[in-house]
């Protein structure tokens, strides 16, 4: 395949249409990628025929945790924990869905770089967040190299407060910090997400945007592109739980960092150290093939320190070692 922009995930390239049919996509993949490409998210069936059994480990193994009790439907299961982060680290059935081969082998087809999962976040109710894109917390140089997919872990009513998504927003300029006028390096946030919610919901009414609803079926998964505006509705049923799993992928030979606590022109990045879940070994952040920094100071802030000065320069001095 000639690509004239391989920076570029394929699924989200203006030139997916005429690349695509040399990607050898099942009918099945074409749909898929054909759905990312136009709305920025597509819907599939779980590659997994175990998925059943490890749904409900989950739920067992996870429930004390969030304090809610399966065996009383009637019960509040709002008042406890809402969301564990990377519990890949302690069961085997978080880290198996997180490292599918099938989910990982289709990323890196429709994305034209090898995938790996970084980050698990389960759920046993719905987060009920404005919309938001991943953009803030996860991103990448070349940008857009990052998705989420998610997994839904028993059928979901309306009353739950299902996933909703903005169709096609994954197509509107990445807001940064840059763009809404701040500084993101040092600074603290309560949520990473907040300083872009203005810009967010401007970008939304200026398009017209209705929001869709994901009233997924137990086994049923969303992959979302990283710009996707995408949220969870209000829950109007307490005694409703909305078990799900999130997984996080980035895809190989590219820098990652947090948006929301980086300034990109100064060369300000707030670096990740990143393993990936599949094989626990480590991914350095990478441009072009070669390995751009190991180890970082760390600020007052807890934000890794980076070197100032113009982002061109800093490569340019990290590669010549």
């Amino acid at each position: 395949m000639n690509n004239p922009l391989p920076g570029v995930p394929l699924i989200e390239s203006p030139l997916f249409p005429s690349l695509a049919p040399s990607l050898g996509l099942t009918a099945e993949e074409w749909r898929i990628a054909t759905d990312l490409h136009r709305d920025g998210f597509a819907v599939l069936d779980f590659p997994d025929d175990q998925i059943g059994a490890r749904i409900e480990r989950i739920r067992r193994n996870l429930a004390p945790r969030f304090g809610v009790d399966l065996d009383n439907p009637e019960a509040d299961k709002t008042t406890g924990e809402r969301r564990i982060q990377d519990a890949w680290k302690f069961d085997d059935d978080v880290r198996a869905i997180a490292a599918n081969d099938g989910i990982l082998d289709l990323l890196g087809k429709l994305y034209g770089r090898r995938s790996f999962p970084f980050q698990t976040l389960n759920f046993p109710v719905g987060t009920q967040q404005d919309a938001h894109a991943d953009t803030a917390h996860f991103s990448s140089i070349p940008e857009r190299f990052m998705c989420g997919v998610w997994l839904a872990m028993e059928d979901i009513s309306a009353q739950a407060g299902p996933l909703f998504y903005l169709a096609g927003s994954h197509r509107w300029p990445i807001v940064n910090n840059t763009m809404v006028g701040r500084r993101g390096f040092g600074n603290a946030l309560n949520s990473a997400q907040d300083p872009y919610g203005p810009a967010w919901a401007a970008l939304q009414n200026a398009h017209g945007a209705e929001a869709g609803t994901f009233l997924a079926r137990k086994g049923q998964a969303l992959i979302w592109c990283a710009n996707l505006l995408h949220g969870g509705s209000l829950q109007t049923d307490p005694r409703l739980t909305r078990w799900s799993q999130v997984t996080h992928y980035y895809f190989d030979d590219c820098i990652y960092y947090t948006p929301a606590f980086s300034d990109e022109p100064l060369g300000r990045l707030d670096l990740r150290n990143l393993i990936a879940i599949n094989d626990e070994r480590a991914r350095p952040n990478m441009y072009l093939g070669e390995p751009v920094e190991r180890h970082a100071p760390v600020s007052n802030t807890g934000h890794a320190e980076k070197p100032r000065g113009g982002i061109a320069r800093w490569l340019a001095k990290r590669l010549s070692r």
